[in-house]
């Protein structure tokens, strides 16, 4: 899967993103990626936990069938962000949001987060 079919397979998720996704003037894996991530930020941020879970269940699909340029933006992007996008959620909800994220992002998420600073 290239970053044009991640596209087409969030807007199925969030149809509403295709305007933000056309307004950006370079599209590339990193910027599809970012923008899908600032998506899943806001869904948590206001507890919007139906679409949320999809979304994440949808950039786990992304990061199992994509291409090295959207895996490595995942990492680089999603990853990355996720503990300050859940800092000031409750344990209960922050658990509850990694519970829906695949085993291989959790493996991702922790070799970033004890190989920081190394």
């Amino acid at each position: 899967m290239n970053y044009l079919q991640a596209v087409q397979e969030i807007t199925e998720v969030i149809p509403n993103i295709q305007n933000e996704l056309k307004e950006n003037r370079t599209q590339n894996s990193y910027s599809v990626i970012q923008t899908f991530t600032d998506q899943i930020k806001n869904m948590i941020r206001q507890n919007e936990k139906n679409i949320l879970f999809k979304s994440l269940k949808k950039m786990d699909e992304i990061y199992k069938n994509g291409d090295i340029m959207l895996k490595n933006a995942i990492e680089n992007i999603f990853i990355y962000s996720l503990d300050n996008y859940t800092a000031f959620c409750t344990e209960e909800y922050r658990k509850m949001i990694f519970s829906h994220i695949s085993k291989d992002l959790q493996k991702s998420y922790s070799r970033q987060i004890y190989s920081h600073g190394t």
